[in-house]
């Protein structure tokens, strides 16, 4: 009987077929429906990308339109709104957002369908919701009322508006936006991998997303880009950084936002790209530029030392500390952003679907007896 193979964490391990997406790690591209993300970031919206996931195909006006129109008019239900503000305000804000992704099922009457274009239709819709969600996560959480989306402004102006309750400028959408798609999509996560074993037992796509919600979480996940904001809030300027990570090194600590599964040795082209947009955002606030020096010390000395390079978090937390974003909020965006790359798996799952039902190399003891 030939040997199974057995690989910790499943690393190297082809565990789905899909259309959607591909870490071609050798040519430093990643794939989205054929196209390479990073010309999809500079070239267009973040509901043409939606659109792409969803259809295969990116959309035409009309259908970009009517994407964006129902991903901004659709309302949370009230009761939603109502359980979040029983939680406690303590209360980690993805596990708040895990308990209204699991409420929303509730206000859907088709929730229990897994039919893949049952699904396909509710995507745009479902994204509106958990983006709303997501922007008044903090606000309900200290008291104040949350605030919908509206028909003039586009969806990722709508998200940005919500969180800060300002008006906010072109480049700052932009910003916001190109953050977005950057963590649209990115092939077998762990996240993705959870909301694609859930979906496998033909479990719904609300379950299939609160799953994801859940391993989101985990700081070895999406929790770095919090971790990498507060180290550089507690650095306050380049040399304290500069201590910072080498006595963080020397204690033989993790420095969050470098290093990843897939790219090991190479920058996840997505970071360099965000590093770009801070750059872009600083030059068009005019202040900031302590952060970029910050950053730009880290990934030199995380090179040289552990010849570990950035992350997509690593520059995505300083984006979004200078658009004025809690950091509490900063993995919940992670999420509200994946969650079309997400929809689109759950519905290639349900359209192709095998039970996910691996085994295991035991052991354990065997031939006891009482």
């Amino acid at each position: 009987m030939k040997e199974d193979r057995y690989s910790p964490g499943l690393e190297g391990i082809i565990a789905a077929e899909t259309r959607i997406s591909f870490l071609d790690t050798e040519h430093e591209e990643i794939v989205i429906r054929g196209y390479n993300l990073l010309e999809l970031i500079r070239k267009v919206s973040y509901e043409a990308v939606v659109g792409l996931l969803l259809d295969e195909k990116l959309p035409d006006g009309s259908r970009q339109r009517e994407l964006s129109q129902a991903m901004v008019q659709a309302p949370v239900p009230a009761p939603v709104y109502d359980i979040l503000r029983k939680l406690p305000a303590s209360m980690h804000a993805m596990d708040r957002l895990r308990t209204a992704v699991s409420a929303l099922a509730g206000f859907d009457p088709e929730a229990n369908s897994t039919s893949p274009e049952s699904e396909r239709l509710r995507a745009p819709r479902m994204i509106g919701q958990i983006a709303q969600i997501v922007a008044n996560l903090t606000h309900i959480a200290e008291g104040r009322e949350p605030q919908g989306f509206f028909p003039e402004y586009s969806f990722s102006e709508n998200f940005l508006r919500a969180i800060v309750r300002r008006d906010v400028s072109a480049p700052e959408v932009r910003a916001f936006e190109q953050s977005l798609i950057a963590y649209v999509e990115h092939e077998l996560p762990n996240s993705t991998f959870a909301a694609r074993v859930v979906a496998s037992t033909l479990s719904d796509a609300y379950g299939a997303l609160t799953s994801a919600v859940a391993s989101l979480k985990g700081p070895l996940h999406g929790g770095a880009n919090e971790a990498v904001m507060y180290m550089l809030l507690e650095a306050k300027d380049v040399s304290g950084l500069d201590q910072l990570i080498r006595r963080k090194l020397s204690q033989k600590e993790r420095i969050m936002g470098f290093g990843h599964r897939v790219y090991m040795r190479r920058m996840d082209p997505r970071a360099q790209l965000l590093k770009e947009v801070l750059h872009e955002l600083i030059s068009a606030r005019g202040e900031g530029q302590v952060y970029a020096d910050m950053c730009q010390r880290g990934e030199d000395i995380m090179r040289t030392e552990k010849g570990l390079y950035p992350n997509l978090d690593y520059y995505a937390a300083p984006v979004y500390y200078l658009l004025g974003i809690p950091i509490e909020l900063y993995t919940p965006i992670f999420f509200a952003a994946r969650s079309a790359g997400l929809l689109a798996h759950i519905i290639e799952q349900h359209r192709e679907n095998r039970l996910y039902r691996p085994r295991v190399l035991y052991t354990g003891p065997r031939g006891l007896s009482i």
